[in-house]
This record gives structure tokens, sequence and C-alpha cells, in this order.
């Protein structure tokens, strides 16, 4: 069962909206000086970089683990794994913990991720679509930017926020637990002859020319969103000479413009279109990171920051709302999983592109590659990849006459 039509936003509040806001409250929480506290390590920029992109992996595993156990357990036990793992990277006294605790940390997000977004796709009629993951996106947005307020009371400390984030995680959790309604559907009756790898196959094979045009589409706008989340930080330390408080104060300014824009991105999503969303915010965002490869200042740096906000707060669940249009109504999670690889896959790419770039010549040069990949997925979802507003519109009154 889906329960299509029987959800409304305001019914998603306690079972999505709240866990996710609290999850995202103890990222913004962490976030302003992550790059920070792994660079402490006295890593190079590279290994620094490495060490947050190996969170990546696990999505494939738990998009199969997603279909066989359904949408609230999977929540309910990655909540739990991350808010341990992240509390094993705040105690964390080597690098080599602190490379086994993303991983773990890595499993447990995308445990949650693909079930909440799963349960949404379940859930939510496609004319709702846009806004309800819009305002979901808003609600991340909201959460992360009242956490990088909070951390500017936490002091110096770059451990203490990965303790605030477990409790946020483990919070989730009871929140799942008391309020989510299964939606998993049984997958035996839709495939009965094949295993789980072998529907992925079919899932590749059917669906590989959407997959590799969109797919290369999300891998450079989570290049750059991921990668404005290291570079930011580490240019205004290093480059501009800002304290971590300084650095903060910049990064939740230029949050609370992003959270700003999300009923706008999902009215844009379902009243025009997805790519009247994607287009124009990601050009804004792209041009934000090149407007800071030339910032010298605290002002300077802060407006190209802003601009970055306002542009990714254009974009508000865009990638999420194009993955559930594109995904099959028979494989929702293995799409889903694959969809949240192939994102993550980018999420990985960037700050890996931050740290060997810099090593190699500076940040300045980071900013440049960003603003490049940025310019590129612009260019990808304007000409390669179909509005899937229209697609699925179309495929919803076909499938009332049939």
């Amino acid at each position: 069962m889906t329960g299509k039509g029987k959800f409304t936003r305001q019914s998603l509040i306690f079972p999505v909206y709240l866990p996710a806001f609290l999850l995202s409250f103890g990222n913004g929480v962490v976030a302003p000086t992550l790059s920070l506290y792994i660079k402490s390590f006295n890593l190079s920029y590279t290994m620094t970089t490495f060490v947050i992109a190996v969170s990546v992996f696990g999505n494939i595993p738990a998009g199969i683990l997603l279909e066989r156990i359904g949408r609230k357990p999977a929540m309910l036990i990655g909540t739990i794994v991350l808010s341990l793992s992240t509390l094993g990277i705040g105690f964390a006294q080597h690098v080599t913990e602190l490379i086994i605790y993303q991983l773990i940390s890595g499993i447990g997000i995308a445990l949650w991720g693909l079930s909440r977004h799963a349960y949404m796709t379940d859930v939510i009629p496609v004319e709702e679509r846009g806004r309800s993951i819009a305002l979901f996106g808003g609600i991340n947005r909201i959460g992360t930017f009242t956490g990088q307020v909070s951390s500017i009371f936490l002091g110096t400390s770059l451990r203490t926020p990965f303790f605030v984030y477990a409790v946020a995680s483990i919070s989730t959790a009871f929140l799942c637990a008391f309020f989510i309604i299964e939606t998993q559907r049984d997958i035996k009756t839709q495939h009965p002859s094949l295993s789980h790898t072998k529907r992925l196959l079919v899932l590749l094979k059917t669906n590989y020319k959407l997959l590799t045009t969109a797919g290369i589409g999300q891998i450079c706008v989570q290049t750059i969103r991921r990668g404005r989340t290291i570079i930011i930080p580490l240019y205004g330390n290093k480059v501009v000479g800002l304290t971590p408080q300084s650095i903060r104060f910049i990064v939740m300014f230029s949050s609370s413009v992003d959270m700003l824009m999300f009923p706008i991105a999902g009215l844009i999503m379902d009243k025009l279109g997805r790519k009247y969303a994607m287009v124009p915010g990601f050009t804004i965002f792209a041009t934000g990171i090149l407007m800071m490869k030339y910032s010298n200042s605290f002002i300077f740096l802060l407006v190209s920051t802003i601009i970055i906000g306002f542009g990714n707060g254009l974009c508000s669940g865009t990638m999420m709302t194009l993955g559930a249009d594109l995904a099959p109504s028979a494989s929702v999670g293995e799409f889903l999983s694959m969809w949240r690889f192939i994102g993550n896959f980018g999420g990985a790419v960037g700050p890996l592109v931050v740290g060997n770039i810099a090593d190699i010549w500076d940040l300045r040069s980071s900013c440049l590659a960003l603003a490049g990949i940025g310019y590129s997925a612009v260019l990808i979802f304007l000409v390669m990849v179909p509005e899937t507003l229209k697609l699925n519109n179309n495929n919803h009154k076909h499938s009332r006459r049939s």
C-alpha cells in the first residue's frame, strides 16, 4: 500500500518534518567546524577531505536492506547507528578512529535518508510532491540554521558539537518509533522470481539513460553543495584569517537566506516545473562560489556566501523531488538507493576536489573548480534532463484512463 492521497503536509509533521529538524539541527551544530576539527589531527587538505568523504559508502546495501526490513525499522536503525558513531567521532584520538566512525555514520545516514525519502515517495501524491519535499528541504535548512546559531554559544571546543548531534539523533529515533506508519509494499508480489541483486540489474538496464544524464547532473550538484560546506570554513580560516566564531557567523547568515527560499522553490516546482527552480538556482549558486575566489575580507566572504545561500535555497528539495519523480513505483527503495548513491558520490567528490586542488595549488583554485562544476550542472539540467512534472502528470492521466 502506498497511502498516497491519505497524507497531507500537516500529517507529515511528526513522522517526517520534526525528525528532519532534529537531525539537521545536530548537523548544523557540527558542520561549520567539521573540517577544522578533522584537520586538527595534523592532516593535509587531501586527507582531511578524504576522512569527510568516506561516509558515502553503504548506500546500495542500505537500499536493499530498506526493502527487506521496511521504512520504519530502517529509520530507527539508521538514527541509532548515527548517534553512536557521532559519539565515537567526538571521542576519537586518532585518524583511524575518525575514518571508522565516519564509515559507520555513513551507513546510519544512508538508512535514515533512504527510508524517509522512500516514505515520502510512498505517501505524497505527485501534484503535492514539489511543495511537500521543498518544505522538507526548508525544515532541514531551518534546523541547520538553528544548529549553527547554537554552535556560536559552544565556545572554542571542536568536540562538543558531536555530542549535541548524538543527542539529536537518538531523539529522532524516539520520534520515528512513535509516529511512523509502515508503508512498505509487498515486494514478493511485484517481482516474485527476482532476487534483490537481479532487480537492481533490471532497474539499471531499464533506467540507465535517465540515471546517466540526471545522475551526472546530481553528481555535479552534490559536489558543489558538499564542497561549499568544506571550503567556506577552510577559506575563511586560511585565506581571510577569520576565527572559528566569525566563520560560524558567516555560515549562519548564509543559511538564514537559504532557509527563507523553500516556499518559493516548492511553488515553482509544482506550478511551473522542476527545471524552473533548478536552472536559475544552481546558476546563482555557482556564481556565488566564483565570487568567493576573490574574497579577501569578512564582508566580501559574507556577501558571496549569502549569494550561495540564495541560490541553494531556490533549489530546495529539487534533487529529492527529481529522484521521487523518476523512481518506478515497483522499485522505489532500490531506485532511490542508487539515486542517493549517485548523489553521495558527488558529495564525496566535493571534499576531494577542494582538498586535492588546494594541496596542489590553493583554495582559490578550488573555488574556481567548484564553480565550473556548478555551471556544468546547469547545462545538464537545461539541455539533457526531461521536465519530470509534465512527465508524471501525463503518466498519472494515462493510468487513470486505463
